[in-house]
């Protein structure tokens, strides 16, 4: 870098310089300040060419890194460090002003502080990625005042990378442990009714208090003399997919989030849920074409897979074409599974044109459509008072009851429904997941 370039002149030289300034100016009414100003000039000429001095007296100076984990987790809070460490044989204040990645439009981030010499610190703060994709972190410009502070020293650490930011995989663990939890018929906050039992046979074995005495084997039990039961477990490698509509209705946002965004993270965690239940997971994309096919594996590389696929996707603003979606799945996914579908309706009309094709996929498949409920129109119908917005209130009380009508129509076709808030997505999608694992519809 330019010598000149690294030089910049700090809040304590100004303020000297004025000084200066006025005494130069009393001078015209009082002769003895002419040479005081001289002496001051001098001494702050003087002053600053030590600090200058100081400031150059080590070649490096500083060094340090930034250290950013090797992908980022959409929506959650990612940490990032930088480490920085001290040559100079004095105490230094240092400015950081960090290249944070333009997707964050954090224009003024600076972090500050005092370094004894010879001495290393850790700096740590936060990131909350928006969207998916690649993000490339700048420079980290540091810059360093002696303690005299009339000057400043810039140095660049050259830390550039690139990051790519995926959906939330750090709720995967969390999930995970909802999911050991279903053993004990609760996930989430809701409880799961579990109706019957698969007919996936595992062993015989002594009957206890509170086994199903529908499931005793009376040939073992005359064999034994003592009552045997057959046990069953879920049934497993099932193949499950999660398609996601990235039409321009899952473009609408709520709490800074897109429909899109909710159903990639909700798909990511459900495929975790589906691969550890044993089972096949698998994902694509459609709008107006079908894209970004996973098919169904239980591979331990499979949700690595998903991931990566899901990182990229973005809505294209395209009308949905379910007709497309039916013939795709008609010959790409020929052995019989759980699809669950995640797109958003907001009237019946919407629903009636798409209906011929949802109820011919069902035919084939177990379809659950996933779509949301408005959370916006819900809040403005608690918040209005009932005698004012008449109007507006009808409305909004319209579009809510439309949503309910939705799930029943789909239901009276025999067509399972999820509608959920934004926010509860993960969590009632993996309940529904669990409710069909138990009750063996599949």
């Amino acid at each position: 870098m330019n010598f000149f370039k690294q030089i910049f002149l700090n809040k304590t030289f100004f303020f000297a310089f004025l000084l200066v300034i006025a005494g130069y100016v009393l001078g015209f009414y009082f002769p003895v300040m002419i040479q005081i100003s001289h002496l001051l000039l001098f001494a702050l000429i003087l002053i600053s060419l030590m600090d200058l001095i100081l400031l150059f007296s080590h070649k490096t100076g500083i060094s340090g890194e930034r250290t950013v984990q090797d992908k980022l987790s959409n929506f959650d809070k990612n940490p990032v460090q930088i480490h920085l460490q001290n040559y100079f044989p004095f105490r230094i204040h240092y400015t950081i002003l960090d290249e944070i990645p333009e997707q964050f439009q954090i224009f003024d981030f600076e972090m500050s502080g005092i370094l004894s010499s010879k001495k290393e610190i850790d700096l740590k703060y936060d990131l909350i990625p928006n969207e998916r994709g690649i993000y490339k972190f700048g420079k980290t410009n540091v810059f360093v005042r002696s303690p005299l502070g009339f000057l400043e020293r810039k140095i660049v650490l050259h830390t550039e990378n690139q990051i790519k930011v995926y959906p939330s995989f750090l709720r995967l663990n969390q999930y995970s442990l909802q999911n050991f939890k279903a053993h004990i018929n609760e996930i989430g906050q809701k409880k799961i009714r579990r109706i019957g039992h698969s007919m996936e046979f595992e062993q015989i074995k002594n009957y206890v208090s509170g086994d199903d005495f529908r499931t005793i084997n009376w040939k073992s039990t005359a064999k034994h003399q003592k009552l045997m039961v057959n046990q069953y477990v879920d049934e497993k490698s099932q193949q499950v997919y999660c398609a996601i509509d990235k039409g321009r209705v899952m473009k609408m946002p709520f709490d800074g989030k897109t429909l899109l965004d909710y159903s990639i993270n909700a798909s990511l965690i459900f495929s975790n849920v589906v691969l550890q239940n044993h089972d096949r997971a698998g994902v694509f994309t459609f709008s107006n074409q079908l894209e970004n096919l996973v098919k169904a594996e239980r591979r331990t590389s499979q949700l690595q897979k998903i991931s990566e696929t899901l990182y990229g996707i973005q809505s294209n603003f395209m009308e949905t074409d379910f007709g497309k979606l039916y013939n795709y799945i008609r010959h790409k996914i020929t052995q019989r599974g759980l699809i669950l579908l995640f797109t958003n309706f907001e009237s019946m009309d919407s629903l009636h044109r798409q209906l011929p094709y949802l109820l011919a996929i069902n035919k084939s498949h177990l379809l659950v459509v996933v779509f949301f409920r408005n959370t916006e129109l819900e809040d403005f119908l608690i918040s209005t008072d009932e005698k004012t917005d008449l109007y507006e209130r009808t409305l909004v009380e319209k579009f809510i009851y439309e949503k309910q009508q939705i799930v029943l129509e789909l239901n009276k076709h025999g067509i399972q429904t999820v509608l959920t808030r934004p926010e509860d997505l993960t969590v009632n999608t993996i309940n529904k997941y669990l409710e069909i694992k138990s009750r063996g519809i599949i």
